[in-house]
């Protein structure tokens, strides 16, 4: 297990953000992505790598990162994504969420930037 954070180490501020899907007159699913709720976040890059995606290689940059567990954070799952609120450019596909100490203090998200979302 990775070292938890501090909270000093908590610098980053990200969105978490989920899908509204509306249906069109057609039945075709529609939507874009809007913002639930913004929490405090330390981010931790990890060895990054490439993947072929659409037959280009693409770079993909794995990160972890923290957040304190509360119930809106326990609530985020791999349909989800978290946007960096000070570049909105910088979006993170979350791969995977866990309890990594089991005393509910912390969630650990596994996330990977430079891939779709």
């Amino acid at each position: 297990m990775a070292q938890k954070p501090k909270s000093g180490a908590m610098r980053e501020r990200l969105d978490f953000q989920t899908r509204s899907v509306v249906l069109d007159d057609y039945g075709n699913e529609q939507g874009g992505w809007e913002t639930v709720f913004t929490e405090p976040a330390q981010l931790v890059a990890r060895a990054g790598g490439e993947a072929v995606q659409a037959s280009r290689l693409t770079g993909v940059q794995p990160y972890t990162v923290w957040v304190r567990s509360n119930e809106r954070t326990r609530s985020v799952t791999s349909d989800w994504r978290i946007v960096d609120a000070r570049n909105p450019a910088r979006e993170f596909n979350i791969r995977t969420a866990s309890n990594p100490d089991g005393r509910n203090a912390w969630i650990e998200f596994m996330v990977d930037d430079g891939v779709a979302t």
